[in-house]
């Protein structure tokens, strides 16, 4: 973001340039500078930070410097604090203390005034929040809440809670107006509603899910199908502008920790009378669409209704009824034949998707099996089976359906959309490909999805996994967008996200402004809203993201703590100048640091993402067997075994 400040920063009548964006600290003391507007990263000294922190939303200027030339600024002045709370180790040091925060990129201590440490021991995890940022000196903070010690069970998950903001309780106003919803669904609920009840409708979610806020149910239609997605009616319960609608806003999303979950809504709405339960009357807001024997949708259409499930099945039964499981069709005799069929619609549905171009990823993704002590017992890959590939179908199909009758009617809405790789990206992405000997045959000026999916699907199995995991990096990052721009990954002119409001602000305010014009609302005034939604729908999604990602990387690092020594195989999962990332096939990441590979004058070749040093080269997608050398926090290093 540029402008000219005419504050004279810096002394002197002359205007300066002035930047604003985020600053990412590094563990040494200095940070960059990261552009709101996406111009190049900027090297700032630690000298030259101004008390800004990691996190911080800053002004800078950018300098000449004689060191390192152009590429480096100074803070101005900082704009908004990025750590409304910092978690780390109290040390006591009798008259006062020091936090040591818990995250390196927040390279300075917090000094903490005696009578601000709330009785702190010398090793206890601890919640401060800064209260003075001399430019200076160490910041200056309280200690909030004494959470434990390091160690503790529950200790480590419960200080990334604190760091990112996010909430265990609901405030007391909030579970009052929770628990004065009903928990059944009276027939008055039901006027003017579309039945389903007398219809086959299911639900199929994971073994251990507690919500269920979609049901899917199929008929025949001569050679086509008429395919219903049931979505919970979530909009019916949390009214606009209440306490909970408030909360929910400002949580954004459900947050999924490997030992915990901390939901969006309360759970007497997200596991009661929102969850669309097995024998139970629910409300609904349903897509009901006619789909070709060719996989297109012909037509579709939304309306309110009310439906009562007739099984809950997990993703394993529904997929071995598939599979002609003779006891689980037995169980499910009057659901089997729908199965059957809703698995050809799935594949029908899949195949015009990669006619279309859609961009599909060969990735796996690892669940942490926690133990009843709260230990991580297993790590183990998500099996993907035909039940979660046909639940995703019908799912992309609802989330394009009403985008796109939306985006007819020109009616505010709240989006998913994906933008094309930026040119920078694809650029790298070529170069990488051609050092493989693979040709990129899309027009690089004007890439299309197709492109992409042909890529993916024409490559040498050899190489299969390196290239998806490199294109998968050249691609940006979806998000939420008050007007349709389409979604590039999926190639699809239009698209939502609709089907689950429990968990997502976004679908709920989808769910709020269809439901208006259902009755004869002003699609004027959710323009401000839809832009809103769309922001803060964005943001707590990559809070959510780090807050699981930070997690994961802990309890994984605790899985290996006690395997010190122990030889595996991995792959070489990224690159960079102080080493190579090794991921092991439970998905477990690790650093080889360049000073314990073979002895060698190293070069960083950041195009092809790969370390050269004489005859030996490390590179992206290489297969490499590795020693477990040691595990600190949340870090595992590697060797060479």
């Amino acid at each position: 973001m540029f402008r000219n400040d005419r504050k004279n920063v810096g002394g002197g009548a002359k205007k300066h340039k002035i930047l604003t964006g985020r600053i990412e600290g590094n563990p040494k003391g200095f940070a960059f500078f990261i552009d709101d507007d996406g111009g190049e990263d900027l090297f700032i000294p630690a000298s030259a930070l101004n008390s800004a922190l990691h996190g911080d939303r800053v002004d800078v200027e950018p300098v000449v410097s004689a060191r390192r030339g152009s590429g480096e600024a100074k803070v101005v002045r900082v704009l908004e604090r990025g750590n409304p709370y910092i978690v780390g180790t109290y040390s006591d040091c009798a008259r006062y203390g020091f936090v040591k925060p818990d995250n390196p990129r927040i390279c300075k201590d917090i000094y903490i005034p005696v009578e601000y440490s709330l009785g702190a021991k010398d090793g206890q995890k601890v919640v401060c929040t800064v209260k003075e940022y001399p430019a200076d000196r160490k910041p200056i903070g309280r200690v909030d809440e004494i959470l434990g010690r390091e160690g503790d069970p529950g200790v480590d998950v419960l200080g990334i809670i604190r760091a990112y903001g996010l909430k265990e309780q609901f405030p007391a106003q909030v579970m009052k107006e929770a628990r004065s919803k009903p928990q059944s669904v009276s027939e008055s609920d039901t006027k003017g509603r579309t039945d389903f009840r007398n219809e086959t409708v299911i639900t199929i979610d994971g073994d251990d899910s507690k919500d269920f806020d979609d049901a899917v149910g199929l008929k025949r239609d001569g050679s086509g199908f008429i395919l219903g997605v049931h979505i919970a009616d979530v909009a019916h319960y949390v009214i606009e502008g209440t306490p909970l609608d408030k909360e929910a806003f400002k949580r954004g999303t459900s947050v999924y920790l490997c030992d915990r979950v901390l939901p969006m809504l309360p759970e007497e709405l997200s596991n009661g009378i929102c969850s669309l339960n097995e024998g139970e009357d629910r409300l609904t807001l349903s897509v009901i669409m006619k789909i070709d024997n060719e996989g297109n949708i012909v037509s579709g259409k939304i309306c309110e209704g009310v439906i009562r499930s007739k099984h809950r099945m997990t993703y394993k039964e529904a997929a071995a009824v598939v599979d002609g499981d003779a006891e689980l069709c037995g169980r499910y005799a009057d659901v089997k034949d729908m199965l059957a069929d809703m698995y050809r619609l799935s594949r029908l549905l899949l195949l015009k998707r990669k006619k279309r171009g859609c961009i599909e990823f060969d990735l796996s993704e690892s669940k942490i099996i926690i133990g009843d002590d709260g230990k991580v017992k297993d790590i183990v890959r998500y099996p993907v089976l035909k039940s979660n590939q046909m639940i995703e179908e019908f799912m992309l199909a609802a989330n394009e359906t009403v985008a796109e009758k939306y985006a007819a009617a020109k009616i505010p809405f709240v989006y998913r959309g994906h933008e094309v790789p930026s040119a920078e990206k694809l650029q790298t992405l070529v170069t990488f490909l051609s050092a493989l000997g693979i040709t990129f045959r899309g027009d690089t000026n004007n890439p299309k999805p197709a492109d992409f999916a042909a890529l993916l699907s024409g490559v040498d199995e050899q190489l299969a996994a390196v290239v998806n995991r490199v294109t998968l990096r050249s691609m940006m990052k979806a998000s939420y967008v008050p007007s349709n721009m389409g979604h590039f990954g999926l190639a699809a002119p239009y698209y939502c996200h609709f089907t689950s409001p429990i968990r997502r602000y976004p679908d709920l305010a989808v769910h709020r402004i269809i439901k208006d014009m259902m009755h004869g609302g002003n699609p004027k005034r959710f323009t401000d809203f839809a832009s809103s939604v769309s922001k803060q729908g964005s943001e707590r999604e990559k809070v959510a993201e780090s807050a699981e990602r930070d997690v994961d990387d802990l309890k994984k690092a605790e899985f290996m703590s006690d395997k010190i020594g122990e030889i595996y195989d991995g792959v070489i999962s990224g690159v960079t100048e102080w080493g190579v990332f090794v991921e092991l096939e439970n998905s477990v990441e690790g650093l080889v640091r360049t000073a314990d590979l073979p002895e060698g004058d190293y070069f960083y070749n950041r195009d092809l993402m790969r370390l050269d040093s004489g005859s030996r080269s490390y590179r992206i997608g290489d297969r490499i067997r590795i020693k477990v050398a040691n595990v600190e926090g949340s870090k595992i290093s590697f060797a060479l075994a």
